[in-house]
This record gives structure tokens, C-alpha cells and sequence, in this order.
């Protein structure tokens, strides 16, 4: 987090004598370079995180599911966003370096392997960060991967199909996490609300009732 601090505040340092117009397009073209890239789809990742949790917890707070703003639990879920943005950006750089092109068969094999493969990394990678932050992560992790993994998994295969269709056909790879994440907003709400909410447990039958 810090690093991303430092790469932001140098960036927009050699920007400040720019007019607005030109320095936009000059922060858009250093942002999207080969160079910041990485710093530009973690930030991406970890902003619209945190927003989606702020959003899911505000939607909490007006049906008085809790009664208050939890800011650690925003932070935790930003922490997610940075390590789910990290592999995006390094998935999406290996996708396109041994598929290449946008021809049909081209888009169905990114589609297949983005699903098959990466889906249940990212929602095991989802789990496992916010695992770190609780009292017992082992347990923890066990616990919400058991439990939560297949709705997730399930909501993957309706939110993205469609949504990555356009993705591998009509961007370039450096928008790519950019583009993944201003959908899934609406699926980072949704993300945060099955993660925080708790699992049902049924307790064991007595064999005596039986």
C-alpha cells in the first residue's frame, strides 16, 4: 500500500505545471504504461472494493441488519481488492501472451480458462485474504470456502460470460482489470454481503430423538 502511495505522489508531482486537459491525458497514458501498470489496476482494485463494501454497508446499516459503519471491515476488503488485483493483472498479461488474437475460437478458449481456472483462484484468493484478518484464519478459510464457495462460484458463471465476451474481443489488455472492475462493482457489493453474512450451522441430532 505504501508503494502504491509513493508511485501516485510521483506521478502526479511531474503533472502539476500540465494544463487540466493535457495533464489528464498525459496521467491516463503514465498510468496505463507498461511501467505503472501494476500500480494502476491494484489501486483500480483496492478503490472499487472498498467502495463496494461501503455501498453493501450503508445498504446494511438502512435495513438495520448493523447498526453502525464497520471502517475495519471496508479496510479488509480493500486489502482483497489489492491481492485480487495483483493476479488479474499478471493473468490477464499470460491470457493474451499465449492466445493471441480476437477470432471466435480465440475468445471461447480466454472465456473457458478465465472460468475454469482463474474464477476459483480469485474466490479461493478472495476467502484466504480476509481469512489473515480473523481469529482463527485456518479455521476461517475452511470454514467460508466450505460454505460460500459455490454460491460465488455460481454468481462467476452468471455476472462474467458475458461481461468477459466483450472484454477479450474488444480491449486491450492494459484496460482490461479497469474494465473488470467498473462491472463489478455491482458484484463487490454482492461479494461483501456473502462473505459477512453467517453461515448458517444446523446443530446434530440427538440419536436419542431418533
Amino acid at each position: 500500500m505504501q508503494a502504491l502511495g509513493l508511485t501516485w505522489r510521483r506521478i502526479t508531482s511531474n503533472l502539476r505545471s500540465l494544463g487540466v486537459a493535457t495533464g489528464a491525458r498525459k496521467v491516463v497514458n503514465v498510468a496505463f504504461s507498461d511501467k505503472y501498470l501494476l500500480y494502476t489496476n491494484v489501486t483500480i482494485s483496492v478503490t472499487l472494493s472498498s467502495i463496494g463494501d461501503i455501498m453493501e454497508q450503508t445498504y446494511e446499516i438502512y435495513t438495520k441488519q448493523q447498526d453502525k459503519y464497520n471502517p475495519k471491515r471496508t479496510m479488509h476488503m480493500a486489502f482483497s481488492g489489492a491481492a485480487v488485483g495483483v493476479l488479474c493483472h499478471h493473468w490477464y498479461k499470460v491470457l493474451d501472451k499465449f492466445i493471441i488474437g480476437k477470432t471466435f475460437d480465440m475468445v471461447a478458449k480466454k472465456l473457458l480458462l478465465d472460468q475454469l481456472i482463474f474464477s476459483p483462484i480469485m474466490i479461493v484468493t478472495f476467502f484466504g485474504s480476509l481469512a489473515l484478518f480473523e481469529k482463527d484464519p485456518v479455521g476461517n478459510f475452511k470454514e467460508e470456502v466450505r460454505d460460500k464457495f459455490v454460491t460465488l462460484y455460481h454468481a462467476e458463471w452468471l455476472v462474467w460470460p458475458p461481461a468477459q465476451i466483450i472484454n477479450f474481443y474488444f480491449l486491450p489488455t492494459k484496460y482490461r482489470v479497469l474494465y473488470d472492475n467498473t462491472i463489478s462493482l455491482g458484484y463487490d457489493v454482492y461479494t461483501s454481503q456473502v462473505k459477512h453474512k453467517k453461515s448458517i450451522k444446523i446443530p446434530p441430532q440427538d440419536s436419542k430423538s431418533s
